[in-house]
């Protein structure tokens, strides 16, 4: 679970050709675009830095990205259906470098919000969650166990929602450790639990991701066995990014500054890894 410090420094390249990545996909974002021409993109950037596509490591997945549309909350496969304007879009995106991942994931209003209350409700959706996202991550730079990440992620959540729209947070999927696997210990909640978790300690590394939706927080999965989707059909948003914790702080792997804009607003200094 915890890395050396050699170890977390390899997963900086990871973490950088993630970010370029989905840098790529969210300028290629307009109205008539489709999510596979999104995914070819997305590919591209991570071949020709010297990465792999870690989705398409998964069984049975092909796809460099998941581009999960509306009311779809993660794992949308890729599709030749156009985005339109004022459409909720989530892209999740990971790449391997020399055996170690990167993991991050935005959310967009296709188009920007339009002036009707529906699309300014979905890009408040999408303000809100992204919010909680690095509420989450300054928590961790404070925290002492990983399930006050969640707490923080929650309170972020509930301040952020609407009155008369309180705003949902999946519960069936969570945040996760990462390294030479996608997917590793400890889970990371997007809410609060009992417990304290495991250990903040140097050498941790994990990926936080909240998904929110406008509703329920009941799911099913579409015939594709991929794609999730809210049972009452409310849209859904999904940010996520890879942190490391070291003996200076922490870092944001996935985020080409390391997270201090955003963090700069939590009174929180990211440092670099050496």
């Amino acid at each position: 679970m915890y890395k050396k410090p050699d170890e977390l420094r390899l997963m900086v390249a990871p973490g950088l050709l993630t970010a370029a990545a989905l840098d790529a996909v969210r300028e290629a974002i307009t109205p008539g675009v489709t999510t596979l021409e999104l995914d070819a993109i997305a590919e591209r950037v991570i071949r020709a830095g010297g990465g792999i596509p870690n989705f398409a490591l998964e069984p049975g997945y092909r796809h460099t990205i998941c581009a999960s549309v509306n009311s779809a909350v993660v794992h949308g496969i890729p599709t030749d259906r156009p985005l339109a304007a004022g459409d909720l879009v989530s892209i999740d995106c990971g790449a391997e470098v020399d055996g170690w991942n990167g993991d991050a994931a935005f959310s967009v209003v296709v188009g920007g919000a339009g002036p009707s209350e529906f699309q300014m409700r979905r890009q408040r959706l999408v303000d809100v969650t992204e919010q909680s996202l690095w509420a989450g991550i300054a928590a961790l730079s404070r925290a002492s166990h990983v399930n006050e990440i969640g707490a923080a992620v929650e309170d972020a959540i509930d301040s952020g929602a609407e009155p008369g729209y309180p705003y949902g947070i999946i519960e069936d999927f969570t945040g996760h450790g990462i390294g030479r696997s996608m997917h590793e210990e400890p889970p990371v909640f997007n809410y609060r639990i009992r417990g304290r978790g495991a250990r903040v300690k140097p050498g941790l590394v994990v990926a936080i991701e909240p998904m929110v939706t406008l509703g329920s927080i009941d799911t099913h999965v579409l015939a594709d066995d991929w794609t999730m989707v809210t049972d009452d059909g409310s849209d859904a948003a999904h940010w996520e990014h890879s942190i490391a914790v070291h003996d200076g702080g922490i870092w944001v792997l996935t985020a080409a500054d390391g997270g201090a804009e955003k963090l700069a607003a939590y009174g929180v200094t990211p440092r670099a890894l050496r």
